[in-house]
């Protein structure tokens, strides 16, 4: 399964958000582990290196993000991606970056805590419970 994980979904695991490091960190320890093939985003590292350099520092920043460079793939971000965004109906373009990302990637979806934000899509949008149920499931399909 080709997964691309929303921004907020490594933020809640590298800033330790209480409400939602535990299923977040379980999905990111999925790809860790090569039972889900995650991707991220060219746009979010830029992102999460700006977020993560402000809330922690430079330094910090460097090393959570080779880290992440070892356990996902990147997504690219192309003309045809920012093309397909900004003539998109995605009120924030970074949601249309991420998604036709996904999509031009050939992503089986994209996991965020912000769903609503992804209204009328042909990719399948998981929030963090549904993409662990669905992982749970094949994995006792598996045994």
């Amino acid at each position: 399964m080709r997964v691309l994980f929303d921004t907020n979904i490594i933020l809640d695991v590298l800033l330790n958000r209480k409400k939602f490091v535990d299923l977040s960190a379980k999905l990111v320890g999925m790809v860790e582990t090569n039972h889900v093939d995650g991707y991220l985003c060219a746009t979010t590292i830029t992102t999460l290196d700006f977020l993560i350099s402000k809330a922690m520092n430079k330094k910090q920043a460097k090393i959570e993000i080779k880290k992440l460079l070892t356990i996902f793939r990147i997504a690219e971000v192309n003309s045809k991606v920012l093309e397909l965004s900004v003539n998109s109906k995605f009120s924030d373009f970074e949601d249309g970056v991420q998604y036709y990302s996904g999509e031009c990637c050939d992503m089986s979806g994209l996991v965020t805590r912000n769903t609503k934000d992804y209204k009328n899509t042909s990719l399948p949008i998981y929030t963090p419970e549904e993409l662990w149920g669905i992982i749970a499931m094949s994995q006792n399909d598996k045994a």
